[in-house]
């Protein structure tokens, strides 16, 4: 299996002009974070968790040149935004696109994106097949992933675990049972968006306690703002086995 980080910034912290902040104005390439976001690549297929609004540039950077379906985290726009782009894949393609996700954010993307789902179909709207995804193990093209239910305040978001892997962002609560389904991961991913408290993310001390407790061989750090600080600094204060992800970064599993 391999996994790509799309993107591993968030929207939170930045202002809506060009950022005047030393980190977004860094010289490094792991300073320069798209809104977060993985591919995973088994058996032959191609999975994209989460459309957020850097999607088309995302799949261009990494050439995606087939993608087999796309499931969603929850409905917030910095992991929806992209949905429409999705229109590229139906063209190349020639079918639908598979779109997995809880009820709640189908009604989501139905209000958002109307005009996909109307009666008359405009010509070149994106086409999808909508998929219920609920909080059990589920197969999709011969892949197993399994929802792990986590809280983003007091809004419920999925997680997911692909075999040894497992990739959470918008968190800052995992119950004890939802905590069982990651333990045994070979390599998690979970946010941690800066150091100061936040009201529905982990902070980057919240973050490297749950993986001490979590005991990952390798964990990675995503959803990351500015404010948490510069990517070679900020990996001098990180126990050896968690890492800050950087776009771009690929794993092998």
């Amino acid at each position: 299996m391999q996994i790509t980080f799309l993107g591993t910034g968030t929207s939170q912290g930045v202002p809506i002009i060009a950022c005047p902040c030393a980190v977004c104005r860094s010289a490094d390439a792991k300073d320069k974070r798209l809104r977060s976001s993985v591919l995973v690549e088994e058996e032959g297929k191609t999975f994209v968790i989460d459309t957020g609004p850097d999607f088309r540039q995302q799949m261009l950077r990494e050439e995606v040149k087939m993608l087999d379906a796309i499931l969603f985290t929850h409905e917030h726009k910095d992991h929806t935004a992209g949905f429409d782009d999705i229109r590229g894949f139906n063209f190349v393609q020639q079918k639908e696109m598979e779109v997995h996700a809880s009820e709640r954010v189908q009604q989501a993307l139905k209000r958002d994106y109307s005009y996909i789902f109307t009666d008359f179909k405009y010509p070149g709207i994106p086409q999808i097949n909508l998929h219920l995804l609920e909080n059990k193990l589920t197969t999709i093209e011969g892949v197993d992933f399994l929802p792990i239910e986590v809280m983003h305040y007091k809004l419920p978001v999925f997680g997911f675990r692909i075999n040894d892997f497992t990739y959470i962002t918008d968190a800052n609560y995992i119950s004890e049972t939802e905590k069982e389904k990651i333990k045994g991961s070979k390599v998690i991913v979970i946010n941690a968006l800066r150091k100061e408290s936040h009201l529905s993310h982990y902070t980057f001390h919240e973050a490297i306690h749950l993986m001490e407790e979590l005991k990952p061989e390798k964990a990675y750090f995503t959803h990351i703002s500015h404010q948490l600080g510069f990517h070679s600094e900020v990996e001098k204060e990180l126990p050896d086995f968690i890492s800050l992800a950087y776009d771009g970064l690929k794993l092998q599993l």
